[in-house]
């Protein structure tokens, strides 16, 4: 019968025929096997008789080679594990150059691993990284599903800029080095393959507003784009999102359903993942050892799960949290990169980052910031200066859900449509949702990648997705 590393080691050594398939991590003696499958952290240990086994096979048993093993699961004789299997019949499925196979049983950079990202899921950190996140997108479903929400799926090539921020990856089939050119001069993209401008969506947003506001409570996960040449741990320019609508929601609701189920997908990641977290906070803590001591963190990675988990989410204004940060210590001593001078700064991380681990210790959700620093489409308050856009704020990343209250008002909506400059024809459907049959609704973004980084406690974005799409950098 064959099985999993993870199965095996959860049973008793019962003297059982068994076959198991796997990759080699270490060969020693020319007799002990360290066989992996991803399925679990822990190799199980292979006793093969070597003046039983062919030598010719025996120097095929290298790092990186794949076996396949029959045998008995029998009691380990060694410590770390109960069982063990002594092998009866071994295949070499493929074999592997031990000279040039690049993940060798040894510390590699995660530099270099990434310039190895085909490979390095087999070492114990990504293996770990990857399983985590499986178990998240899991629990993102999970959670929408059992809460009367419907998975849409909006559209990767759109014409639209839900942003306004124009960081877009163009999509055309026009030859680039001879388009077609109108009067004016300008490439004329009623020759393209869909008779407009069209670009990568950089959110499914405004295309899962109009699902809300038939289907009630929807939400879309999937990849955005974003054409920002931003060379950062926190940047990517392909990446997933996790973006819920909901018809009837207030903020205030907005904020109840955000706080929930991040709380929610955590706690499923502690419960699921447990021997991974324990392994990915072991290996942080070894990290922090070799940073400054002003920049190690006071909280281990399970510290920091239940900090999320079991802490009310603290909510404040944006104009309470310009006070604070004002007054606060870093701001007066300018110890603070961006310094807060006034009402109307755009928050940066090292700002987020004082409220969350200094100030409340605790997360953050602000709300009702500067109509000027946010996108169109969130509503505006009866102030004329602030919109109902809220962010959470979490320890050591900063924030990682944005969302408001959306601009129900058709009136409303135009006028600052028409403020920014967009042209009106392009947003007629997203304007319809007004025209006919206008509600309260609401929405937020949780990027994907940022939550997995928070969960493993990884340092850079670039190693909590397979394969990173980054400035200059499309490999793989």
């Amino acid at each position: 019968m064959q099985f999993t590393v993870k199965e095996l080691l959860a049973q008793s050594p019962l003297q059982q025929d068994i076959k198991i398939n796997g990759w080699v991590r270490t060969f020693r003696s020319n007799r002990f096997i360290a066989l992996n499958d991803g399925s679990t952290l822990q190799n199980i240990q292979c006793v093969i008789d070597f003046e039983q086994t062919n030598p010719e096979i025996l120097k095929r048993i290298t790092t990186g080679a794949c076996l396949q093993i029959k045998g008995i699961l029998e009691e380990s004789q060694g410590k770390g594990q109960k069982v063990e299997i002594k092998v009866s019949d071994l295949t070499i499925l493929g074999d592997s150059d031990a000279e040039t196979f690049p993940i060798q049983p040894k510390k590699h950079s995660l530099e270099f691993l990434r310039e190895n990202a085909h490979l390095r899921v087999r070492t114990n950190t990504f293996a770990a990284v990857m399983r985590v996140r499986s178990a998240l997108a899991f629990a993102v479903h999970q959670y929408f599903q059992k809460n009367g929400f419907f998975y849409v799926n909006t559209p990767i090539i759109t014409g639209s800029d839900a942003e306004g921020a124009g960081e877009m990856f163009r999509v055309s089939t026009l030859n680039p080095k001879s388009p077609p050119i109108t009067q004016d001069g300008k490439i004329d993209y009623t020759e393209d393959f869909f008779g407009k401008e069209t670009n990568l969506t950089v959110s499914g947003q405004l295309e899962a507003e109009t699902f809300a506001m038939a289907l009630g409570k929807v939400y879309t996960f999937g990849p955005t784009f974003r054409a920002e040449n931003s060379n950062t741990s926190r940047h990517l320019a392909e990446f997933w999102m996790i973006e819920p609508e909901m018809a009837f929601y207030d903020l205030d609701a907005n904020m109840d359903l955000a706080e929930d189920f991040i709380k929610n997908v955590v706690s499923y990641a502690i419960a699921n993942c447990a021997e991974d977290l324990t392994f990915l906070e072991a290996r942080l803590l070894e990290e922090e050892k070799t940073k400054p001591q002003q920049e190690r963190s006071d909280l281990k990675l399970s510290d920091k799960l239940d900090f999320v988990v079991n802490n009310r989410f603290v909510r404040l204004s944006y104009t309470e949290a310009i006070d604070i940060l004002k007054n606060s210590t870093p701001n007066k001593k300018k110890k603070f990169k961006y310094l807060i001078e006034e009402w109307g700064a755009d928050l940066q991380s090292e700002h987020e980052r004082y409220l969350v681990e200094k100030h409340f210790q605790c997360p953050v959700i602000l709300f009702d910031y500067p109509a000027k620093i946010k996108a169109f489409y969130m509503r505006l308050n009866e102030d004329k200066k602030t919109v109902r856009a809220m962010d959470i704020l979490f320890p050591g990343i900063g924030e990682i859900v944005g969302g408001s209250q959306r601009e129900e008002r058709l009136e409303v909506l135009q006028q600052k449509i028409a403020d920014l400059g967009i042209d009106e024809k392009e947003l007629w459907w997203y304007l319809d949702l007004r025209r006919f049959g206008t509600a309260v609704h609401s929405g937020f973004g949780l990027g994907f990648e940022r939550l997995v980084q928070f969960v493993t406690g990884m340092g850079n974005i670039r190693d909590v997705i397979p394969y990173p799409r980054t400035p200059k950098n499309a490999e793989f």
